[in-house]
């Protein structure tokens, strides 16, 4: 898939994620795709503080993306909150 065609299909998933997100207060936003198809995304809203967000980021967000854009191999943000010990 090109570049151009990697991005597009990025951009139709997030496009896709963002109704879920907003109900919750957050959003994202795309922020770039690496040669190494890495996407990279940040996070917006409720969602920038959320410690429940690197779960979502995984079960939710990458695998969303990854059904609609298979050839990136991870989904990272860029501002992820820490986690917190317990």
């Amino acid at each position: 898939m090109s570049k151009r065609n990697l991005e597009t299909s990025v951009k139709e998933a997030i496009k896709k994620l963002k109704p879920y997100l907003e109900a919750d207060g957050g959003d994202m936003e795309l922020v770039e795709i690496t040669e190494d198809k890495v996407v990279r995304v940040r996070l917006l809203g409720a969602c920038k503080t959320c410690r429940m967000s690197a779960m979502t980021m995984k079960a939710g967000l990458e695998e969303s993306i990854k059904k609609t854009a298979p050839d990136v191999l991870r989904v990272e943000a860029v501002n992820a909150p820490l986690e917190q010990p317990n």
